[in-house]
């Protein structure tokens, strides 16, 4: 059963890119969110939190995994950056898809998993410039912050909850009705309908 959502946590990786994402995985309560190393030594992101992987990347569990999800960060300045293009794809093969954001991006760039789907990142040009054998350019929006396409979610570092939202739909958090609501309420701070008549109260209240 797929039920397992790894995410990449490495020296430098940047948290808040991804925290949005988790906590809503986590509500519902039917998902494990496990945190995935190139080793099990405790690593630190960028925000200072020491974080201590629960799995390396070579002890992955394929038939559990549901989505793999690579934020951004220092990681490109490491030596990693074969080894996390690798099990990106070693993911993707299993069948379940994997969602980048960042510098993230780069490492499906490297793995090939961007060269027949639709796919954004930071800005045109980067990925190419980044990852020479690159071959998805005619494939490359930059209209948009982030979009899920052929088993890859891919988002701009200015695009979390727009990455968030995609990772929702993929893995069919909540009602498609719902799923709106909540977009507009982080990005836009519209509140949903069953909340509206609390705002109001909340307002006056002040």
């Amino acid at each position: 059963m797929r039920d397992t959502v790894y995410v990449l946590v490495y020296e430098g990786f940047a948290d808040w890119q991804v925290a949005l994402a988790l906590a809503e995985i986590r509500r519902p309560g039917e998902w494990e969110v496990r945190s995935v190393g190139f080793t099990r030594e405790p690593v630190t992101s960028m925000s200072g939190l020491q974080v201590l992987p629960d799995v390396r990347v070579d002890e992955l569990d394929l038939d559990a995994i549901a989505l793999l999800i690579l934020p951004g960060g220092h990681l490109w300045l490491t030596t990693h950056i074969e080894q996390a293009a690798a099990v990106a794809r070693r993911v993707h093969d299993a069948g379940a898809p994997v969602a980048a954001i960042d510098q993230g991006v780069l490492h499906l760039a490297r793995a090939g998993l961007l060269d027949h789907c639709r796919h954004t990142g930071n800005w045109a040009g980067q990925i190419g410039r980044e990852v020479p054998a690159y071959a998805g350019h005619d494939q490359y929006d930059a209209n948009v912050l982030a979009v899920s396409d052929g088993g890859a979610i891919t988002a701009s570092h200015l695009g979390s909850i727009e990455f968030a939202r995609e990772i929702i739909h993929t893995l069919d958090l909540y009602s498609a009705s719902d799923r709106e609501h909540w977009y507009r309420l982080f990005k836009h701070a519209v509140p949903p309908p069953w909340l509206a008549g609390e705002t109001v109260e909340v307002i006056r209240a002040a």
